[in-house]
């Protein structure tokens, strides 16, 4: 019988197409949800060979300990927090992801949320529709001249700081240390940020370290007239302090494509009109999902024929 690759992550038809034909010598077997993945794990776990996921599903160490021949993990993104990449290197499996194949989506994205959120573009779309004219609403902020705050200045982060530097928007970040070859205000601490900047925006990693990194006092620091856009994991924002934050009249707005319901709708936010939301496509365009369906193939045929990942993790 032939091995296994195994497809834990949404696929189009053309892109399990394409997977299959790259790798005739595998039986591919398509499993994008929890109870699908537990299915298939169960039936197939011994004749798994390599498994395609994301960071949000990622891949534990138990269930690897399930497929004894496993010899290759890959995130199709550039996130892989919830894969055991540990317990993986540590059992000779190579594990991978797909960096720098969406990043310009993304940073595209985050641009798109940052000003719908600070020119609420959104509530400038309802009122219209319902007759409203621009006298009897309030002007909304330029979004040149303001203090952006970047959270991650990683690839991603440095993307968005390029737009927004074509906005003439002034540009601080904080990591846990200084970027080398960046002008960039550097900060050392999250709160300084937070208090500096008139948006701040999140563009670092997810996970455990990572949890709630945003919570009532970065918020605060932020102030009523801040506003917080999130393009990287819904879970580094305390989502409840964020939706009493915004009740309260102490934020002015946020933009989110992810949050930490996901993929169920945030409840706690959708009845606020100062909040944009878009359903974690801030990596999905043609281009980009195309992209990191190539890497991961890449990744794969690599690995098959003995030399090092594109992108290892």
């Amino acid at each position: 019988m032939k091995p296994v690759l195994l497809v834990l992550n949404f696929q189009t038809e053309a892109h399990l197409h394409q997977m299959a034909q790259s790798f005739p010598d595998f039986e591919l077997i398509y499993a994008p949800d929890a109870e699908q993945a537990e299915a298939a794990i169960a039936v197939h776990g011994a004749r798994v060979r390599s498994i395609c996921t994301i960071g949000a599903t990622g891949l534990s160490a138990a269930q690897m300990q399930r497929m004894p021949e496993l010899a290759l993990v890959c995130a199709m993104g550039a996130g892989y927090e919830n894969i055991d990449v540990a317990y993986g290197k540590a059992h000779g499996i190579a594990v991978g992801n797909g960096v720098g194949t969406n990043d310009e989506c993304v940073a595209d994205h985050a641009m798109g949320l940052l000003i719908a959120a600070v020119r609420g573009i959104v509530k400038l779309d309802k009122a219209t529709r319902a007759g409203v004219w621009r006298s009897a609403l309030p002007l909304p902020p330029n979004v040149s001249g303001k203090r952006l705050g970047i959270l991650g200045l990683g690839t991603i982060g440095a993307k968005i700081a390029k737009r927004a530097a074509a906005f003439d928007m002034e540009i601080g970040y904080h990591n846990r240390k200084p970027r080398e070859g960046v002008d960039y205000r550097y900060f050392d601490e999250l709160l300084a940020l937070a208090t500096w900047a008139d948006v701040l925006l999140v563009a670092t990693p997810g996970g455990a370290s990572t949890r709630h990194l945003i919570d009532a006092s970065v918020l605060a620091a932020l102030g009523e007239q801040g506003v917080v856009v999130n393009i990287a994991r819904g879970s580094v924002i305390d989502t409840q302090a964020l939706a009493e934050a915004l009740r309260a009249g102490r934020l002015a707005g946020a933009g989110l494509d992810v949050y930490e319901s996901e993929p169920l709708p945030p409840q706690e936010l959708i009845a606020l009109d100062s909040v944009v939301l878009t359903p974690h496509v801030g990596g999905w365009s043609p281009e980009a999902v195309q992209n990191s369906v190539d890497r991961f193939i890449a990744n794969m045929r690599n690995h098959l024929d003995g030399k090092p990942l594109v992108s290892p993790i």
